[in-house]
């Protein structure tokens, strides 16, 4: 099992944790990861892009010339393809760019993502996040204190609205829980500042013998 030393706030060496295989051991699978971020990214594009064919542009009604006899091509109007102000041959049309991805494959990606963060050795452990107030600075000496990268991302356990708000100003930096975890944030920031009881709370989303000695224990 992977080990990581746990800090405080102050970046001080207070503990490890031992991380679990299943999770931040396992095999990186980049072709599902691959496919969750573009099903990810997909998803936010709004497809409201629209053109005009030769039926829909207006005029265009009345035939240019008569069909035979001026040794032109023979032509309708002036609405064509071929003409200025023409409609298009293949117009876009508004769509949903959405990808319907396996559950297993989204639960790949996720172990992929998070045992890429472990082999590179970006994974900082705090032993707990808690504001005396919801003000940047704080997170900002806490930031500079565990050595923290320039893109770097906060994760809890829960929504915590302090945490949030004093982060939010910080240029590179985005706070998020376990619940709103994503394959695209993890990758997309260098840092992965996560807090032991979110640790705990991934290991048991995602570890399948955790899962499966919870069942054991409620059944």
């Amino acid at each position: 099992m992977p080990t990581v030393k746990v800090l405080n706030m102050q970046g001080q060496d207070v503990g490890s944790v031992e991380l679990s295989e299943a999770v931040f051991g396992a095999e990186v699978n980049v072709s599902a990861m691959h496919t969750v971020v573009r099903a990810i990214l997909n998803a936010k594009r709004q497809g409201t892009q629209s053109a005009k064919t030769r039926t829909e542009v207006r005029g265009g009604g009345r035939k240019i010339y008569r069909q035979k006899g001026t040794g032109n091509a023979r032509h309708h109007g002036r609405r064509a393809p071929q003409f200025t102000h023409g409609g298009m041959v293949f117009a876009v049309k508004p769509r949903s760019y959405r990808m319907s991805v396996p559950r297993k494959v989204r639960r790949l990606a996720m172990v992929s993502a998070l045992t890429s963060k472990a082999v590179e050795n970006e994974i900082i452990v705090l032993d707990k996040i808690e504001l005396a107030e919801a003000k940047t600075k704080y997170v900002a000496q806490m930031l500079k204190a565990v050595n923290a990268a320039k893109k770097a991302m906060i994760v809890t356990a829960d929504a915590d609205t302090s945490v949030v708000r004093a982060g939010s100003n910080i240029e590179g930096v985005k706070v998020s829980h376990v619940g709103m975890l994503n394959v695209v944030d993890i990758l997309g920031y260098t840092s992965f500042i996560v807090t032991k009881d979110a640790i705990n709370k991934l290991e048991a989303l995602y570890d399948d013998t955790v899962e499966a000695a919870s069942e054991e224990v409620n059944g």
